[in-house]
């Protein structure tokens, strides 16, 4: 082994390098943050070969003084920090001091910069990889910064023989602009690729605009069809749009979190964020959302990593409490005359929720069909508890009828309006002022059944009903001894079983509002789900995955006739309950055809 000795200004740089650059992204990301830092309202990046041949971003901040010029492409050189405490409360996005140096040890550099309003008052400094020596002279330049990078790893063949595609390498940039284009509306960017416009995207000063922005960036579908958040507890504060359930993703690739203004990706606020999903969304899906918390910037860390893509919370488990109860509550309060909405495309509605575009908040009216409104009250202290309305059931699976109202032009239709007839013992038909209704009654059912159970097992306990002839069902000895240790969750559930062998399970109670249900198949469920779900650490979870399978043995099953009050009390339960727009599973439980598409579908006025 070698003496040990300096390595050379050159080669340290090279080694930051590798930590700060991977790619031409990675420049992108370093040069633009400098520039928002900078006070920047406006950013242009010019990007030749996928970044690699070239990037220029222009910008019009505060400039950089001449004399301080030489010292930008030096090493632990930085405006941003000036003392510990300054660390410990970064509030702005580049601090290392590590990133311009680290570019130019690995292309040709050229930064001119001017701080005064005096066009010719700017300077150039220019810099090669090789021998890093800076050489500044005078050049005329508006006010702001200008970032020229050239040849990208051009003395560092091992690095550059890593870089993909020249489609693949801008595709990566892009996204670090759309990203930074998402964390600050007050700023106006544009991106162009070989002489071509990418993105072009004013600054966003209005709600109007915020949503417009978003829609560029993520897509018109997204903007359609998610749940505006607004947030403040606690010295904790978050906004944005979440995706409804049902506008899911099959990878996480339309995920935009940001903590004061820095773009990151953390372990602890994607698990708060799944779990707020976790009873919505179909199995192995993914949500969207564009999300920003704001918190004091002495309570987060964000020196973790070179790139700093994460943070470290002083306090993770208020944070992920307050981003799970804010998210939770959030979808649990969309109802189906919050998500109808008007559209000339084809596009299953119980996916879209309704925003005002000057308000970014959702549509909380019911659809005019008249004058008074029929829209259930779901606050109202007249509505009977869930023990009692289930128990009114006259059998398994049964609906409590209402009458049909009669319809009058004076009148206000229900969100899901009234039911016309049941199609294949499976969906039920319903008219309401926009048009057509289909709803998947096993789904919406058992999605009102599950809230029921966990409602009433929340404040109540559910009630057990004793077996005059226990029921005997033969099970293997994991499943005897996964009885025996979760005990305590059957009794909780209504469920009394007794081991009667080594093999052998006796049911002697079951739940009231279960009691025409398929108990053994029942009972063998949720021996999977625990058996599946593992140690009693996790009971929150497994009470709501058993609830969710007691939940689907006692909705109504397909090719069940049902009578149009009973079709009608299934559609007022849907407006009234919590997540309603999908079942346990995730699948969406009903769909709007407005008479627009009608219209299309059979070509009228054509």
């Amino acid at each position: 082994m070698a003496r040990i000795h300096s390595l050379s200004p050159q080669l340290a740089n090279q080694i930051a390098a590798g930590e700060v650059v991977e790619r031409p992204a990675s420049v992108v990301k370093e040069v633009v943050e400098n520039s928002l830092d900078a006070g920047a309202t406006r950013i242009d990046i010019e990007v030749e070969g996928g970044g690699v041949k070239r990037i220029r971003v222009r910008d019009n901040g505060q400039g950089i003084e001449s004399d301080d010029l030489p010292l930008a492409l030096a090493r632990h050189a930085t405006s941003k920090i000036v003392s510990l405490d300054d660390l410990e409360a970064v509030s702005s996005l580049g601090f290392r001091g590590e990133a311009l140096a680290s570019i130019a040890s690995v292309s040709r550099l050229a930064l001119s910069t001017n701080a005064s309003s005096d066009a010719s008052a700017g300077v150039l400094a220019e810099s090669e990889g090789r021998d890093q020596v800076v050489a500044v002279r005078p050049t005329p330049h508006p006010q702001g910064t200008t970032v020229d990078v050239r040849d990208l790893f051009f003395n560092t063949p091992a690095r550059r023989k890593f870089l993909r595609t020249e489609k693949t390498e801008f595709n990566h940039l892009e996204e670090v602009v759309k990203r930074l284009a998402l964390a600050r509306f007050d700023v106006a960017f544009s991106l162009s690729h070989n002489g071509r416009v990418v993105l072009n995207l004013p600054v966003a000063d209005s709600t109007a605009a915020q949503q417009r922005r978003v829609a560029t960036i993520c897509g018109p579908a997204f903007i359609d069809q998610v749940v505006h958040i607004d947030s403040e507890r606690s010295g904790l504060g978050l906004s944005g749009w979440v995706g409804l359930p049902t506008f899911s993703r099959s990878q996480a690739d339309l995920q935009y979190f940001f903590v004061n203004g820095r773009v990151i990706r953390d372990k602890l606020v994607a698990h708060a964020i799944k779990q707020a999903y976790r009873d919505v969304l179909y199995h192995g899906r993914h949500p969207a959302f564009v999300l920003y918390l704001t918190i004091n910037p002495a309570l987060v860390d964000v020196n973790v990593h070179p790139t700093k893509h994460e943070v470290r919370f002083r306090d993770s488990r208020e944070v992920h409490n307050f981003l799970f109860s804010t998210l939770h509550r959030a979808l649990a309060d969309v109802r189906p005359a919050d998500q109808l909405v008007s559209s000339e495309r084809f596009q299953p509605l119980a996916e879209g929720g309704h925003l005002d575009t000057h308000t970014g908040e959702v549509s909380q009216g019911a659809l005019s069909w008249g004058g008074m409104s029929h829209r259930p009250d779901v606050g109202s202290s007249n509505r009977p508890s869930p023990l009692a309305v289930q128990s009114q059931m006259s059998s398994y699976g049964r609906l409590h009828p209402v009458p049909l109202p009669e319809q009058s032009s004076e009148e206000e239709a229900p969100p899901l309006g009234y039911a016309l007839a049941q199609l294949q013992g499976i969906y039920i038909l319903s008219e309401n002022a926009q048009g057509l209704v289909l709803v998947d009654m096993h789904a919406a059912h058992e999605r009102i059944t599950y809230e029921r159970l966990k409602e009433a097992d929340a404040s109540e306990g559910v009630r057990s009903q004793p077996l005059l002839v226990p029921q005997a069902i033969a099970v293997s000895q994991k499943e005897v001894e996964l009885a025996r240790e979760h005990e305590a969750v059957f009794v909780g559930l209504g469920l009394q079983l007794e081991p009667a062998s080594e093999e052998s399970l006796l049911i002697r109670s079951v739940p009231t509002l279960l009691r025409s249900a398929d108990m053994e198949q029942l009972v063998r469920d949720v021996l999977s789900d625990l058996a599946e779900y593992g140690q009693s650490d996790r009971i929150a979870a497994e009470r709501e995955a058993i609830l969710s399978t007691m939940a689907c043995h006692g909705s109504v099953r397909a090719n069940r006739s049902l009578t149009i009050p009973e079709m009608n009390a299934l559609l007022r339960d849907i407006e009234a309950t919590e997540r309603a727009g999908q079942c346990n599973h995730g699948r969406p439980t009903w769909t709007q055809l407005s008479l627009t598409e009608l219209d299309k579908l059979f070509l009228r006025g054509r």
